[in-house]
């Protein structure tokens, strides 16, 4: 761990820095993935919406 002594005599302990990567841009079948996950998630909140709103609208008797 590298230690730094400050005003005082007092120790200052730094986190190690991780190593830095040049990031990938997605391929053609993560991209495809990425379409069919947020399909997905627009039909869940479409649901969950119509489901909201459907309860909050029923008549209770």
């Amino acid at each position: 761990m590298p230690y730094t002594t400050e005003e005082g005599g007092r120790l200052n302990n730094f986190a190690r820095e991780p190593q830095v990567y040049q990031a990938e841009p997605p391929t053609e079948n993560q991209k495809r993935n990425y379409l069919f996950l947020g399909i997905g998630a627009l039909i869940l909140i479409g649901g969950l919406v119509f489901v909201a709103f459907s309860v909050s609208n029923m008549n209770i008797s």
